[in-house]
């Protein structure tokens, strides 16, 4: 299956470290090859980037590596491809516009037997299960919700709408509109956040930074994403039917998973 990575965080950061240790699970230390994607919110813009090619190989990763953008939210995925053509049209990941905000989903896993009605105003432009539990979930806010609600009453709506969609499948994704980020863990989701006093982080191939030389005492940045990507945190295993809503680095909303994760899935 795919693999997911998210960064909200309170203060513009470069997600490049983390990026750069993800990007490497497709196609050198694991077999995410089929395409990759990240989005990075500036503002009310976004800025993504996809490509179909493998993202550990792909010259549009080193674009992003050197670029170093700095944002409050980024999303990005490496794909293996369970449903639809390894192509840019089913690259995560995918953006609609919802009161006036650009929403970004990106989803690791399989959900089966989703209908998008005709008529609805939210359609796929590709083939992917995915593409079409994120138009699901945006049609069935907006008929909730004429104008965009509290946080508090989204985060509900969010979660009483993916329950829904889980019945049909795996549903592990992240989900964000530049101010806040959600995310629901299936089968495997981690997260961890960097706070002062900060310090050495090693990453899985042992690339080490020391956060202490980029950040000031107020900075706080949480990392979510379906494996570790570090060997020296304290990572955060959410479980089966866990939601967390992140706003400014913090957990302002969360329900726990009653089940480990699903290891039959993973």
């Amino acid at each position: 299956m795919c693999q997911l990575l998210g960064m909200n965080c309170n203060t513009p950061t470069d997600i490049s470290f983390s990026f750069e240790g993800f990007r490497r699970r497709a196609g050198v230390t694991d077999k995410h090859s089929d395409g990759f994607g990240i989005a990075f919110f500036e503002g009310k813009g976004v800025r993504i980037f996809r490509d179909n090619q493998p993202a550990a190989f792909s010259p549009l990763g080193d674009v992003v590596k050197n670029y170093r953008i700095k944002s409050f939210n980024v999303i990005a995925h490496i794909r293996q491809a369970t449903q639809g053509a390894v192509n840019i049209e089913n690259t995560h990941p995918f953006i609609r516009e919802i009161w006036g905000e650009n929403w970004v989903f990106a989803h690791n896993g399989t959900v089966e037997d989703l209908e998008i009605c005709p008529n609805n105003h939210y359609q796929p432009i590709g083939t992917t299960d995915s593409e079409r539990a994120f138009c699901c979930m945006a049609a069935e806010l907006k008929k909730r919700f004429s104008e965009k609600p509290t946080e508090r009453e989204l985060f509900n709506a969010v979660v009483d709408i993916s329950e829904e969609i889980a019945t049909k499948g795996v549903f592990n994704f992240i989900l964000s509109n530049g101010e806040w980020m959600i995310a629901r863990c299936a089968t495997k989701l981690h997260y961890v956040t960097r706070k002062h006093p900060f310090s050495k982080v090693f990453r899985e191939d042992d690339v080490v930074i020391d956060f202490s030389q980029y950040t000031t005492e107020q900075d706080k940045v949480t990392i979510i994403t379906t494996q570790p990507l570090t060997k020296n945190e304290e990572w955060i295993e959410m479980k089966n039917g866990g939601y967390v809503f992140f706003k400014d680095g913090d957990k302002v909303f969360e329900i726990v998973g009653t089940l480990p994760p699903c290891k039959a899935h993973v």
